[in-house]
């Protein structure tokens, strides 16, 4: 970027999660705001102002105060452009055509499936849904939603743009489309005509109710029967969703005040079924799958060797950490926020009463829904070491308490299993380790003589490098090698 002024700021660093209207409440204070673009492949955003002078003065503030947006730290510069035009920027500038009928929404952060029944039960409050059809861009997951009038796809827009159909993922970005009128000759998991009869996909039986995740993931992760509408996940409308403090109250399909994220179809048991189909159809023991609390309390800490990295390595078993808080006043104690109520539980399932550095840990929920951003909590929302994303129903299967196997996996193609094993070993002693070629990847089981070296090992050394790869580790169901 140059050096020299302009009126357009460069920002680097943007969260993907943010929208035009977030990026926009950062420059406001210092003058009218011409034109906002996001560039979410790349975290970036560009800023216009109505001239030079307002642009000096924002940067200038920001030059001495930490500028964030979502609790995530941005950095401001002046940008090459002088004045930004649809023509003159490389992306998606988010200019718009006229109102249409049918809208254009592009999901970001997409870590739960979305299909064709799960946007219906979105869009379908705002006016009637006439088709819809989904399909995977260079942009990220993508839909055309039909409505019958423009004034409901308005109406959609206005009230959904920048919500998440899930807390802290799904992020709805929303424009209108320049087409007349959407093509759907089959219903099925991608596409859907909710006014004429149209035969299912074919090659598969009329009324199949198997409906597959965009992800291809093993089927429908809802569990739904015909007619019936999926029940959300546990916790992910956590506080009544971002949708649900937002959207329309009342309306079908959405999360109610004080329902603990839970809609009107199907409610602790749709929400248990769904929970039991990450893990290819039953819940582990102890699990309930209606857990809506996603913020733990980790105590007895041995805070003297674990920092807010090393319980990232040891949670994120479990869930994608958002959020962790060491506590001043108690520096044994940590809060740590997961993406989800399924996720909070199964971290307090399998996590309490581990070993980690000589320390028995106290693992509950904390009384607080999450944690504030602030200058001493570290944040996990946007970190690549997170593990559920889009093979989040194979993770969860994996899911156990720790257990003496260790599976490293993301090794360099010339590794070996003793280089693996001498990286591990400061932790314990290991009594055996084996080569695993997957799909042609290294993969390396190591056998540790207790779980607590082989817990230790973990949270010490994952997301460390070895032959400069960055591992990753995971405890392993295995018994033997």
């Amino acid at each position: 970027m140059a050096e020299s002024a302009s009126k357009v700021i460069h920002i680097r660093n943007v969260p993907s999660e943010a929208t035009e209207v977030d990026v926009q409440q950062l420059a406001q204070n210092f003058g009218p705001v011409q034109r906002v673009v996001v560039m979410r492949a790349k975290n970036q955003a560009l800023i216009e102002m109505q001239d030079i002078a307002a642009a000096i003065n924002m940067i200038q503030f920001y030059t001495g105060v930490q500028a964030s947006i979502k609790g995530r730290n941005v950095y401001c510069q002046f940008s090459s452009h002088q004045v930004l035009t649809p023509n003159e920027n490389p992306a998606r500038t988010h200019q718009e055509g006229a109102p249409n009928r049918i809208i254009l929404v592009t999901i970001h952060n997409p870590l739960y499936p979305i299909n064709v029944d799960v946007l219906h039960q979105v869009f379908s409050p705002h006016g009637f849904v006439e088709k819809i059809v989904t399909f995977q861009k260079a942009a990220g997951l993508q839909a055309l939603v039909q409505y019958n009038n423009q004034a409901s796809s308005i109406q959609a827009k206005n009230n959904l743009q920048g919500r998440n159909i899930y807390d802290g993922c799904c992020t709805l970005d929303i424009q209108f489309s320049n087409l007349s009128e959407l093509q759907v000759h089959y219903n099925n998991e991608r596409t859907r005509d909710y006014v004429n009869q149209l035969p299912d996909q074919p090659g598969k039986a009329p009324g199949n109710i198997m409906q597959q995740s965009l992800f291809g993931e093993g089927g429908n992760v809802y569990g739904g029967i015909p007619g019936q509408r999926p029940g959300v996940f546990p916790g992910q409308m956590g506080q009544m969703g971002q949708m649900g403090q937002m959207g329309q109250m009342g309306q079908p399909g959405m999360p109610q005040p004080g329902m603990g994220g839970l809609n009107a179809y199907g409610g602790a048991t749709m929400a248990a079924a769904a929970a039991a189909q990450m893990f290819g159809g039953n819940l582990p023991p102890g699990v309930t799958g209606t857990n809506d609390r996603c913020t733990l309390l980790i105590s007895n800490i041995n805070h003297e060797v674990v920092d807010a990295d090393k319980l990232f390595n040891l949670v994120s078993n479990y869930g994608n950490v958002l959020r962790i808080k060491f506590l001043h006043n108690k520096p044994d104690h940590a809060l740590v926020q997961l993406a989800d109520g399924l996720q909070g539980e199964l971290a307090v399932t399998y996590l309490k009463g581990a070993t980690v550095f000589g320390k028995r840990l106290e693992v509950n929920y904390s009384k607080y829904p999450s944690i504030n951003p602030s200058a001493d909590t570290k944040d996990y929302s946007t970190s690549n070491l997170n593990r559920f994303g889009r093979n989040a129903p194979k993770n969860y299967r994996h899911c156990c308490a720790p257990t003496r196997m260790l599976h490293c996996s993301n090794l360099p193609a010339d590794a070996t299993a003793e280089m693996v094993v001498e990286h591990m070993a400061p932790h314990g002693p290991v009594l055996g380790s084996k080569v695993i070629d997957k799909d042609g990847k290294k993969q390396v089981l190591v056998l540790f003589e207790s779980v607590e070296a082989a817990t230790d090992a973990l949270v010490a050394k994952h997301a460390s490098a070895i032959g400069g790869q960055v591992i990753r580790l995971a405890f392993s169901k295995s018994q033997n090698l």
